[in-house]
């Protein structure tokens, strides 16, 4: 394989039509490729609706092969941008039909190569498809606030800290801020099993992601971070129930975001053909970023 050479980047499985056809014309992904379908040579009808097909673009060899990604995969700039254009042209038929997102950097040799996967796992995404269908994936996390560092004149009990020496008061001052994180900690498991008990009636599947540390989390501490499948039809009063679960709660905080293209409820990709892709990135660009940071 030469540098000039074209690799299939697979962004989705659709149902085809000639409806997204239409959408998609004009539509670029990544490197700027412009995205088209990709159907069986030969498609067979399914049971559950029209045939699959791949969303693709055709990118070079020289900026998708194996070494090349490897070494990319370690450039945070460049991986965003690859996740963002990624995710866009996800969303963008999530805005207009069901789409079952495939992992960042999906590659295939070839059309043909594509082709045979597609039609070795046509059954399997007829069916997911037919799941998601009508369904929209939203994020519920629940934060939970720090107590902060203890502070001198801070209320500590029955007695006044001034009373007490230095290395007393600030014991006591640690255990009144150990005592207020607790509270916290108490009111966010309240939150999340009201959570659980809420979303059971508005939802039909649901995933529990790691919770989320470092810059992702942000200055409070993430203790819940799930997605839920909701239909259509029943996604604004989800959101309207769970809006009203940690009002005027200490030390907590519930966000709800979507809708989204349903990332936490694909399937693993089909296997890739040597040399297509280094090992991916970690989730984070499918779910978690592509919720908190792609999305306009």
């Amino acid at each position: 394989m030469t540098g000039g050479e074209n690799l299939t980047y697979v962004y989705a499985v659709v149902a085809d039509s000639p409806e997204l056809r239409t959408v998609l014309s004009g539509v670029n992904g990544v490197s700027g490729a412009p995205v088209s379908l990709l159907g069986e040579d030969t498609p067979a009808t399914t049971p559950t609706g029209p045939d699959p097909a791949f969303v693709i673009s055709r990118v070079t060899a020289r900026e998708y092969d194996e070494r090349t990604l490897k070494a990319r995969f370690e450039d945070l700039e460049w991986l965003e941008a690859v996740a963002r254009a990624h995710h866009e042209v996800v969303q963008t038929i999530a805005r207009h039909d069901t789409v079952l997102p495939l992992r960042l950097a999906t590659l295939y040799q070839d059309d043909d190569r594509a082709r045979e996967a597609l039609a070795a796992r046509r059954g399997v995404f007829a069916e997911r498809l037919a799941l998601l269908h009508g369904r929209s994936e939203w994020g519920v996390k629940v934060y939970v606030s720090s107590a902060g560092p203890p502070q001198d004149g801070a209320a500590a009990g029955p007695a006044n800290t001034t009373t007490l020496g230095p290395g007393k008061a600030y014991l006591r001052r640690r255990r009144a801020q150990h005592t207020v994180q607790e509270t916290h900690y108490r009111n966010a498991q309240a939150a999340a099993e009201n959570i659980e008990a809420l979303a059971a009636r508005y939802t039909t599947h649901r995933v529990r992601h790691p919770a989320q540390r470092g810059a992702l989390a942000g200055p409070e501490e993430n203790v819940l971070n799930d997605a839920y499948l909701v239909p259509d039809d029943r996604a604004q009063s989800f959101r309207t129930a769970l809006a009203a679960v940690a009002v005027d709660v200490d030390g907590v905080r519930v966000e709800v975001t979507g809708p989204w293209a349903p990332y936490s409820f694909a399937m693993p990709p089909p296997p890739s053909d040597p040399p297509p892709s280094a090992p991916p990135p970690s989730d984070p660009p499918q779910e978690d970023a592509a919720r908190d940071g792609p999305a306009p």
